[in-house]
Protein backbone atom coordinates (compact mmCIF):
# COMPACT_ATOMS: atom_id res chain seq x y z
CA UNK A 1 0.00 0.00 0.00
CA UNK A 2 0.91 3.50 -0.92
CA UNK A 3 2.59 5.62 1.67
CA UNK A 4 0.15 8.48 2.05
CA UNK A 5 0.57 11.99 4.04
CA UNK A 6 -2.79 14.37 4.81
CA UNK A 7 -2.08 18.41 3.66
CA UNK A 8 -4.36 20.80 4.44
CA UNK A 9 -4.16 24.88 3.51
CA UNK A 10 -4.18 27.77 6.16
CA UNK A 11 -5.19 30.93 3.75
CA UNK A 12 -6.43 34.43 4.98
CA UNK A 13 -5.28 38.14 4.39
CA UNK A 14 -1.99 39.67 4.90
CA UNK A 15 -1.27 39.97 8.68
CA UNK A 16 -4.46 37.90 9.43
CA UNK A 17 -2.74 35.44 11.38
CA UNK A 18 -1.81 32.56 9.03
CA UNK A 19 1.35 31.53 10.43
CA UNK A 20 0.20 31.81 13.95
CA UNK A 21 -2.21 29.32 13.18
CA UNK A 22 0.01 27.18 11.29
CA UNK A 23 2.23 27.22 14.62
CA UNK A 24 -0.61 26.25 16.45
CA UNK A 25 -1.40 23.42 14.54
CA UNK A 26 1.61 22.27 14.11
CA UNK A 27 2.33 21.89 18.08
CA UNK A 28 -1.10 20.87 18.77
CA UNK A 29 -0.96 17.81 15.82
CA UNK A 30 3.17 17.24 17.55
CA UNK A 31 1.24 16.59 20.84
CA UNK A 32 -1.24 13.90 19.35
CA UNK A 33 2.08 12.29 18.04
CA UNK A 34 1.86 12.86 14.54
CA UNK A 35 4.48 14.09 12.66
CA UNK A 36 4.13 17.21 11.34
CA UNK A 37 5.58 19.35 8.36
CA UNK A 38 4.90 22.86 6.55
CA UNK A 39 5.24 24.39 3.49
CA UNK A 40 5.12 28.45 3.25
CA UNK A 41 3.91 30.10 0.27
CA UNK A 42 6.29 33.41 0.08
CA UNK A 43 5.87 36.31 -1.99
CA UNK A 44 9.96 37.43 -1.61
CA UNK A 45 12.72 35.60 -2.10
CA UNK A 46 14.22 34.00 1.28
CA UNK A 47 17.20 35.08 2.55
CA UNK A 48 19.50 31.90 2.01
CA UNK A 49 22.09 32.35 4.72
CA UNK A 50 24.41 34.88 6.28
CA UNK A 51 26.84 36.61 4.06
CA UNK A 52 30.46 35.38 4.11
CA UNK A 53 29.24 32.05 5.42
CA UNK A 54 30.09 28.97 3.55
CA UNK A 55 26.85 27.58 2.59
CA UNK A 56 25.81 31.22 1.14
CA UNK A 57 29.22 31.41 -0.90
CA UNK A 58 28.29 27.77 -2.15
CA UNK A 59 24.57 29.10 -3.27
CA UNK A 60 25.32 32.92 -4.12
CA UNK A 61 28.96 32.88 -5.23
CA UNK A 62 29.57 29.19 -6.35
CA UNK A 63 25.94 29.86 -8.39
CA UNK A 64 25.32 26.12 -7.16
CA UNK A 65 22.17 24.56 -8.34
CA UNK A 66 21.18 23.02 -4.82
CA UNK A 67 23.01 23.01 -1.45
CA UNK A 68 22.47 21.28 1.75
CA UNK A 69 23.62 21.95 4.82
CA UNK A 70 23.69 19.60 7.63
CA UNK A 71 24.11 20.65 11.09
CA UNK A 72 23.32 19.45 15.02
CA UNK A 73 19.78 18.59 15.41
CA UNK A 74 18.53 19.44 11.84
CA UNK A 75 19.65 20.18 7.66
CA UNK A 76 18.49 23.15 5.54
CA UNK A 77 18.17 22.16 1.50
CA UNK A 78 17.97 25.29 -0.77
CA UNK A 79 17.34 25.31 -4.38
CA UNK A 80 17.23 26.90 -7.68
CA UNK A 81 13.89 27.25 -9.33
CA UNK A 82 13.17 28.21 -12.75
CA UNK A 83 9.60 28.21 -11.76
CA UNK A 84 7.01 28.01 -8.92
CA UNK A 85 5.96 24.58 -7.89
CA UNK A 86 2.36 23.79 -6.33
CA UNK A 87 1.84 22.98 -2.93
CA UNK A 88 1.21 18.74 -4.11
CA UNK A 89 4.11 18.97 -6.11
CA UNK A 90 6.34 19.70 -3.29
CA UNK A 91 4.54 17.50 -1.09
CA UNK A 92 5.30 14.61 -3.37
CA UNK A 93 9.26 15.73 -3.88
CA UNK A 94 10.33 16.79 -0.46
CA UNK A 95 8.14 16.16 2.83
CA UNK A 96 7.60 13.03 4.62
CA UNK A 97 5.59 12.76 7.89
CA UNK A 98 1.41 12.55 9.28
CA UNK A 99 0.48 15.56 7.91
CA UNK A 100 1.43 19.06 6.06
CA UNK A 101 0.13 22.28 6.71
CA UNK A 102 0.63 24.44 3.81
CA UNK A 103 0.28 28.38 4.25
CA UNK A 104 -0.76 30.11 1.64
CA UNK A 105 -1.48 28.83 -2.10
CA UNK A 106 -4.69 30.44 -1.58
CA UNK A 107 -5.61 29.22 -5.60
CA UNK A 108 -4.90 25.30 -4.89
CA UNK A 109 -7.99 23.43 -4.52
CA UNK A 110 -6.58 21.94 -1.48
CA UNK A 111 -9.11 21.92 1.59
CA UNK A 112 -8.79 25.48 3.14
CA UNK A 113 -8.88 26.79 6.65
CA UNK A 114 -9.16 30.74 6.57
CA UNK A 115 -7.97 32.73 9.51
CA UNK A 116 -9.87 36.49 9.36
CA UNK A 117 -9.19 39.45 11.41
CA UNK A 118 -12.29 41.84 10.86
CA UNK A 119 -9.41 44.12 12.63
CA UNK A 120 -7.15 43.93 9.49
CA UNK A 121 -9.93 43.73 6.91
CA UNK A 122 -13.33 43.87 6.35
CA UNK A 123 -14.48 40.39 4.59
CA UNK A 124 -12.85 37.64 4.43
CA UNK A 125 -11.53 35.77 1.10
CA UNK A 126 -14.23 33.00 1.51
CA UNK A 127 -17.18 33.99 -0.47
CA UNK A 128 -19.88 31.20 -0.10
CA UNK A 129 -20.66 29.82 -3.62
CA UNK A 130 -17.96 31.16 -5.56
CA UNK A 131 -15.90 29.14 -7.97
CA UNK A 132 -13.75 27.47 -5.09
CA UNK A 133 -15.48 27.95 -2.09
CA UNK A 134 -16.12 23.90 -1.90
CA UNK A 135 -12.38 24.11 -0.55
CA UNK A 136 -13.19 25.97 2.51
CA UNK A 137 -13.64 23.84 5.61
CA UNK A 138 -13.70 26.23 8.21
CA UNK A 139 -13.18 29.52 9.13
CA UNK A 140 -11.23 31.49 12.40
CA UNK A 141 -12.19 34.70 12.83
CA UNK A 142 -12.27 37.53 15.41
CA UNK A 143 -15.44 38.90 14.31
CA UNK A 144 -18.50 38.07 15.85
CA UNK A 145 -21.16 38.47 13.63
CA UNK A 146 -19.84 36.54 11.02
CA UNK A 147 -22.12 33.61 10.00
CA UNK A 148 -21.05 30.97 7.40
CA UNK A 149 -22.23 27.74 5.96
CA UNK A 150 -18.98 26.22 7.29
CA UNK A 151 -17.97 25.91 10.40
CA UNK A 152 -16.50 29.29 12.11
CA UNK A 153 -14.35 29.61 14.80
CA UNK A 154 -13.87 32.26 17.45
CA UNK A 155 -10.36 33.02 19.13
CA UNK A 156 -12.49 34.18 21.85
CA UNK A 157 -13.55 30.74 21.98
CA UNK A 158 -10.96 28.72 25.04
CA UNK A 159 -11.67 24.98 22.44
CA UNK A 160 -11.10 26.49 19.45
CA UNK A 161 -7.62 24.72 18.80
CA UNK A 162 -8.37 21.54 19.60
CA UNK A 163 -11.54 21.06 17.91
CA UNK A 164 -10.07 22.90 14.65
CA UNK A 165 -7.02 20.34 14.65
CA UNK A 166 -9.53 17.55 14.77
CA UNK A 167 -11.36 19.03 11.99
CA UNK A 168 -8.24 19.98 9.81
CA UNK A 169 -7.91 16.20 10.13
CA UNK A 170 -10.50 14.83 9.64
CA UNK A 171 -11.00 17.48 6.39
CA UNK A 172 -7.10 16.90 4.91
CA UNK A 173 -6.28 15.70 1.36
CA UNK A 174 -4.32 12.30 1.37
CA UNK A 175 -2.00 12.35 -1.20
CA UNK A 176 0.09 9.39 -2.51
CA UNK A 177 3.77 9.56 -2.01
Amino acid sequence: MAQTVRVISVVGKKDAGKTTLVVALAREFVKRGHRVSTIKHGSHPARVDTPGTDTYRHYQEGLASQVLMEFPGGRVFFERADESAGPLDLVRRFISGDIVLVEGFTLEPLPKIEVHRLAKHAHPLYRPGAEGSEHWVAMLTDDPDLALPIPVFRFDDTHWLVTLASLAWEKAVEVAL
